[in-house]
This record gives structure tokens, C-alpha cells and sequence, in this order.
């Protein structure tokens, strides 16, 4: 007996240390805390208004410069934070500033340090590329009090240093937000090796005239930047924010949390967050879900209807279409036409607050589901 109470005393302190390990040294306004804390099992996580303070800050920067980015935050286990991408981004400043994030999440330094490397190598870039790496400067680890809480990677911006380059915006919104004993120093900037440019002739592809779209301006990338894109349908960055901003609002009214992302109507991101308390599968699903509004162009409560009436569907729809049929996904139609999707995962209402965001952002010259009374009512999953 005297054993038995001797070992569960040993469990009893094993549990007590584990119970105090659970705790973060990083001050709580900078991290994930309190019951969300506890949802995800994870006191040392970033935040989404930390998340949000650093981009911000490194999107007033670039406004300085007359430049723009595309940012991404991840958490320090891979998943996605908050993302914004402005006007006039492409597809290959999106997906560097992603690879950039998570090159320093990976490496837990800043991503121009394997950049350098490959300067001073060029034999190693493959290697590089082998393990997951993108050896390109952008990427910082966020740590706080010798603790990485996530990751920030900065694309989209030509680097004129020591003035301007995606990794001094980066440096300077976490210098600002986080402090500048907790922001690590900018990476040397070595010379790159100067090549003969080939003799192939490089054709010229710019517009004459700039996109123009028949929505008003803020709803829709314009000017510049459609020019860069091609493109003056596509989901503003501005109009992005506020869908996201008042679904948030909606959520924490109704004691939720969600997880939201507006695509652009060509797949690209244009705006994510993920509130506090949110697992991988509520982001993931929030994705697919905007994703499958897009392709379909249609709510994803019209297909998870369909599968509910007719579920020898659900194979077909899931291996061949790769559509996620749970309701949350709406396309954004303002005026006829299409400029992108919205996605909301986590919740108990997630296409209702997906319209409350639209509703507050385009008024009625946006397009939402409406439902026929029905004793299986598909508009929550």
C-alpha cells in the first residue's frame, strides 16, 4: 500500500511538472493564452492580433516606399496565422513570401542566411531546394524571451539595400511590434556573382491600357495594380479585410472562433486569419471550403445538400473533384460578376458569418444563398 500511494504521489508530481511546463515565458499579449490557450493545448503559439500588428506594420512600410508585398505569419507549427496580399501581387510573390515564412520556421533563422550560402555555393541551392528550403531573404523566426512562437515571410518587393528589401520590412515590424531585442539582426547582404545575360531575345508583354472593371474601385483591384496582374476583377485586398474583420466580430459575438480566407478569383490568397483557439483541421477546412466555392461557383451548402440527398455522390466528389461539400464556402459575386471566395471554418455558423461579411462589405449588390424552410437545414458545418 505504502508503494502504491508512493507511486501515485510520483504521478501526482509528474503531472504537477508537466502542468508547469505548459506555461510560456513569452508575455501574454503576444501569444495564444487563457481557454484558447487550452483548445490547442499551446501556451507559446502566436497570437492573431500580434499576427496581425506585424504585418500591418510592415504593409505601412512598404506604402512608404511606394512598393507592395505580400506577407505571410505562420504559427510555429507550420500553420497559417494571418496572410494579406496587396494589390497588384502575383503568384509568385505570394507563394515565395509563404516559402520564405516557413524556410525560417524550418531553419529557425532568417531565410537570407541559406540565400548566402548559395551565393557563396552555388552547388548547395539544389540540396537546399531537396530538404524544403527556399533559399531567399524575407523569412525571420519570431522568437520572444528564447522562445519561437511562429514566423513571418515578406515576397513581392525589388531589394535596394540597406534601404528597402522584403527582409527590412519584415525587420521593421517585428523591431516595432515585438522589440528590437527580440527581433534578430539583419543578415549580412552579400555580393551576388555577376552572369552575362544569354542572347536569347526577351519578349515585352505589357498592356495598353489598364484593366478596367465595372465595380467601384474599392471592391476590386485597379490601376497599377490590375496592370501588373492583368486583371481589374479580382478581390481587393481592402474589401478582403473587412469580409474577414466583421465575420470575426460575428464570431466572438456568438462565443466562436473561425478561421477565414478570401481567395482571389484565380486560387491566389488575398487575406486569411485564424483567431485564437483554432486547430489545424478549422484552418484547413476553412481553405477547401473557400476552394470549392470558387471552382464550383457556388455556396458549399448547395453541394452538402446534394450529398445529403443523394450521398452516392460523395465519392466522386471528394477523390475526383477534391470539393469539400460542408457549408462555409461562398463565391463573391458583386454586380454579376465573380471576384473571388470566401472560406469560414471553425464555427457553429460559418456560412452565416461569411454572409454577415459580405452583407457589411458590398451591401445588396452582393450575391447570398437563400434557403427554402427545410427540416434538414445544411447552412451550419
Amino acid at each position: 500500500m505504502k508503494n502504491l500511494l508512493a507511486g501515485v504521489s510520483l504521478v501526482a508530481g509528474i503531472a504537477g511538472i508537466a502542468g508547469i511546463a505548459l506555461a510560456q515565458t513569452v508575455p501574454s499579449q503576444f501569444v495564444v493564452s487563457g481557454k484558447d490557450a487550452e483548445k490547442i493545448q499551446d501556451f507559446g503559439t502566436i497570437n492573431l492580433n500580434t499576427a496581425e500588428r506585424i504585418v500591418e506594420t510592415c504593409e505601412k512600410a512598404a506604402d512608404a516606399q511606394g512598393v507592395k508585398i505580400s506577407a505571410y505569419v505562420l504559427d510555429h507549427d507550420g500553420n497559417y496565422v494571418y496572410v494579406d496580399r496587396m494589390d497588384g501581387q502575383g503568384y509568385l510573390n505570394i507563394i515565395t513570401a509563404e516559402m520564405k515564412a516557413r524556410t525560417a520556421l524550418q531553419g529557425r533563422e532568417p531565410s537570407k542566411i541559406r540565400m548566402n550560402r548559395v551565393i557563396q555555393d552555388p552547388a548547395v541551392e539544389m540540396q537546399q531546394i531537396q530538404l524544403g528550403f527556399f533559399p531567399n531573404s524575407g523569412g525571420l523566426p519570431i522568437v520572444i524571451n528564447h522562445q519561437l512562437i511562429g514566423a513571418i515571410g515578406v515576397g513581392g518587393s525589388a531589394p535596394k539595400p540597406p534601404v528597402w528589401s522584403d527582409e527590412i520590412c519584415a525587420h521593421k515590424a517585428l523591431t516595432e511590434v515585438i522589440g528590437a531585442a527580440n527581433t534578430p539582426p539583419l543578415v549580412q547582404d552579400l555580393p551576388r556573382q555577376r552572369r552575362e545575360p544569354g542572347k536569347v531575345p526577351v519578349p515585352k508583354f505589357v498592356v495598353n491600357a489598364v484593366p478596367k472593371s465595372e465595380l467601384p474601385a474599392e471592391f476590386v483591384v485597379s490601376g497599377k495594380g490590375a496592370s501588373n496582374v492583368l486583371d481589374a476583377n479580382q478581390i481587393s485586398l481592402a474589401a478582403a479585410k473587412k469580409i474577414a474583420r466583421v465575420c470575426r466580430d460575428y464570431a466572438a459575438a456568438h462565443n466562436q472562433t473561425v478561421s477565414v480566407f478570401v481567395i482571389d478569383n484565380a486560387g491566389e490568397f488575398v487575406h486569411m486569419e485564424r483567431m485564437d483557439g483554432q486547430v489545424y483541421n478549422n484552418i484547413k477546412t476553412a481553405l477547401l471550403k473557400a476552394q470549392t466555392a470558387l471552382r464550383t461557383r457556388q455556396p458549399t451548402s448547395i453541394r452538402a445538400a446534394q450529398l445529403k440527398n443523394d450521398p452516392s455522390g460523395l465519392p466522386r466528389s471528394v477523390y475526383q473533384y477534391n470539393f469539400f461539400g460542408v457549408a462555409g464556402g461562398i463565391p463573391i459575386v458583386v454586380d454579376g460578376q465573380m471576384i473571388g471566395a470566401v472560406g469560414v471554418g471553425g464555427g457553429n455558423a460559418d456560412e452565416a458569418c461569411a454572409i454577415e461579411g459580405l452583407k457589411a462589405t458590398f451591401g445588396n449588390r452582393v450575391t447570398v444563398p437563400v434557403y427554402p424552410t427545410a427540416a434538414n437545414d445544411t447552412r451550419n458545418g
